[in-house]
């Protein structure tokens, strides 16, 4: 299947659905459209990291690539990023609040320039408020489509949206909702998965507890060891394949 060289999508659409396309195309999906962090506080925080970035494009090899949201940004200040991550010749590419439309934006400026990594691991996504579960679907699958696009020879793993809060809520609703669509529409792009690890963070009365995630959203070393080992052992499985094993699966 040949895809077109933008992040839109043109009918048929992969994933298949009646209403993907929508959700595809920038001009519909809200969630899909990129755009840059409004400097509200008049630092340059956002843009400094973004630029940091493009920098360490120019710098950097890896083989791994991460990029997100501050899921995967805070997992770099924890033991499992040096003890899975770091040997694997990765870069960290994520800023805390970022929206799919922030992650579309900075990889459309630079981001993926002058790098060729093996994989790329995607987590963003929850801090789409304003989104559908659809559309926060549709803009992650928009993001794959773009890094397909600018990375064709790189695996894709998309890290499913963890639950959050201590007890049921309606967000909890929405991201299993969004890894809902992703398991059906991610498979039909090629060369990308789903690895969906929330269960093992809700327990059996349906809470959340402190020692998995101490704001009942953000990680401890704990919940982060919990997404680091399976994440670990299929990026090793991938980055382990032979050129030849790698080609055939691009088939």
């Amino acid at each position: 299947m040949v895809f077109p060289s933008s992040h839109r999508l043109s009918p048929p659409c992969i994933c298949g659905a009646v209403s993907c396309c929508r959700m595809c195309d920038e001009e519909l999906n809200p969630a899909a459209v990129a755009q840059p962090v409004e400097d509200v506080h008049g630092d340059g925080r956002w843009m400094s990291q973004h630029t940091r970035f493009v920098q360490e494009c120019k710098d950097g090899e890896p083989d791994v690539l991460f990029i997100g949201d501050s899921m995967l940004q805070l997992m770099e200040q924890y033991e499992v990023w040096k003890e899975f991550f770091s040997p694997l010749h990765a870069l960290n590419f994520s800023i805390a609040g970022d929206t799919t439309c922030n992650v579309l934006w900075r990889l459309q400026n630079g981001e993926l320039e002058n790098i060729r990594p093996k994989v790329v691991v995607l987590w963003v996504g929850t801090n789409n408020y304003e989104h559908t579960a659809e559309q926060v679907a549709g803009g992650i699958l928009a993001i794959a489509q773009l890094l397909t696009s600018h990375l064709p020879k790189a695996k894709k793993v998309v890290l499913g949206l963890l639950p959050r809060g201590e007890h049921p809520n309606p967000l909890r609703v929405k991201n299993a909702a969004v890894n809902g669509f992703l398991h059906s529409w991610l498979p039909r792009l090629g060369q990308t998965q789903l690895l969906d690890v929330g269960r093992e963070f809700v327990h059996s009365d349906g809470t959340i507890i402190p020692r998995h995630m101490f704001d009942f959203l953000h990680l401890t070393s704990t919940g982060y060891l919990t997404v680091a080992k399976p994440l670990s052992d299929l990026l090793l499985q991938i980055l382990d394949e032979t050129p030849e094993e790698r080609q055939a699966s691009l088939v």
